[in-house]
């Protein structure tokens, strides 16, 4: 009759993917855990039984042990309540190998009365669980299951956490599922079972598909939000993603300054460089983003493509202070030419050639440039020259040669 259980128990998980109540089927016939009655043990072990029993509520866990190993039960059904009970001793000494040799004694011995037997089956699985048997550990879940007839959600999970240690992504997925389907509320972490089994499994439009269910039912979890903007960047889906990051960090979610760059990178992509210079500036001065080398290019980019060129100037300048690199120097010597800033961009246009570029042309040819707008004509010849020498600019600073010369002469300038 307990086979003809398990068959009814496994034949309506499967019609009913796991959404399991006591159904009527089961309800008819009496589960295996109330049919199955308490016995008392033979009158050779009661004694020391008894005796550990007393010992074990004084707190002697040691001496309660030793009475047991004692006992020389005799018939199967006391060999199967002693190993029980040292089970139960010897995992509250913290000794869970030996605990889990006796508990495997009781368990396979399948005699004990049905509420000790389960108790058994549970605290045995979760003994192989926390001992990362999890192969050994997952079966006897659902003995568990199948012998108290109850489809139970935190068993649901403590399986699928044996299948996420196993890597069987499908399986945690299944499990999850069914686990989700039996809770009495929503349970976050299945759905993170499931969505680290999308993840891992690089099923990414399907890992946003469960944080979508996810952040309505658990909306104070920040984390939540910025792993739902993240995936939404995996699947580039950039409209969604800025938008879940913007939220994130109206609700105070972003508390790293990753997540607060990247906010401020999808602004400036989306047409919105001056608000992400903002953003991106604010942080750095509350000191979430650090003050380096790095933040400072960030920052003048954004002000650059926002058209602020004072700023963006003034930042690569800071960059290029602590950096000591003759790239942003050029870059903060472009802007201040842009902004007509002519006698300041000089010195730092002959600071980025002095520190070495892979295109010195292009700094002399800013220079030329530079002095050409002074009206420094000599000047402006011979940096126009330098630039001429430079294959990246050496058309650009030729065609300014000549027009460089016909404006000395025309101010009796000799070049």
């Amino acid at each position: 009759m307990r086979n003809a259980n398990k068959i009814a128990v496994a034949l309506l998980l499967s019609l009913c993917g796991g959404a399991l109540s006591v159904s009527s089927a089961i309800a008819a016939e009496k589960c295996e855990v109330d049919k199955r009655q308490s016995k008392a043990v033979g009158e050779s072990a009661a004694k020391k039984v008894q005796k550990s029993f007393e010992a074990y509520t004084n707190g002697q866990v040691d001496e309660a042990i030793a009475i047991l190993l004692e006992a020389n039960p005799k018939n199967d059904f006391d060999k199967a309540y002693v190993a029980r009970m040292l089970g139960n001793f010897y995992a509250e000494k913290g000794k869970m190998d030996t605990a889990i040799k006796y508990l495997k004694q009781a368990v396979e011995a399948d005699i004990l009365g049905g509420t000790d037997h389960a108790a058994t089956l549970r605290l045995y699985a979760d003994l192989l669980l926390q001992e990362k048997k999890f192969k050994e550990a997952i079966p006897y879940y659902y003995k568990w299951m199948d012998f108290t007839c109850k489809a139970d959600s935190q068993m649901y999970r403590r399986i699928g956490i044996a299948h996420t240690e196993l890597k069987q992504w499908d399986k945690v997925i299944e499990v999850a599922d069914k686990g989700l389907s039996l809770a009495e509320s929503p349970d976050k972490g299945l759905y993170q079972m499931k969505l680290t089994s999308y993840f891992n499994q690089k099923q990414y439009k399907k890992a946003v598909g469960v944080l979508e269910v996810m952040v309505p039912l658990f909306p104070d979890d920040g984390r939540l939000w910025v792993q739902l903007a993240q995936f939404y960047l995996m699947v580039e889906d950039y409209d969604k993603a800025l938008a879940t990051y913007d939220l994130a960090y109206r609700n105070g979610f972003l508390e790293t300054g990753a997540n607060i760059t990247r906010l401020a990178q999808l602004m400036a992509q989306k047409g919105a460089p001056y608000q992400a210079a903002k953003v991106f500036e604010k942080h750095m001065k509350s000191g979430l983003i650090t003050q380096d080398a790095k933040s400072y290019e960030i920052l003048a980019g954004f002000y650059q493509n926002a058209k602020e060129f004072k700023e963006a100037a003034d930042f690569y300048g800071k960059a290029a202070a602590i950096s000591n690199d003759g790239k942003l120097y050029l870059k903060q010597g472009r802007l201040l030419s842009l902004g007509e800033k002519y006698n300041e961009a000089i010195p730092v246009l002959e600071k980025a050639i002095s520190l070495g570029i892979e295109h010195p042309g292009e700094a002399n040819f800013e220079l030329a440039l530079a002095h050409l707008s002074l009206k420094q004509y000599k000047s402006a010849y011979n940096r126009a020259v330098l630039a001429a020498k430079d294959k990246k600019t050496e058309k650009s600073a030729n065609s300014y040669i000549s027009y460089i010369k016909e404006k000395a002469r025309m101010h009796n300038v000799e070049l």
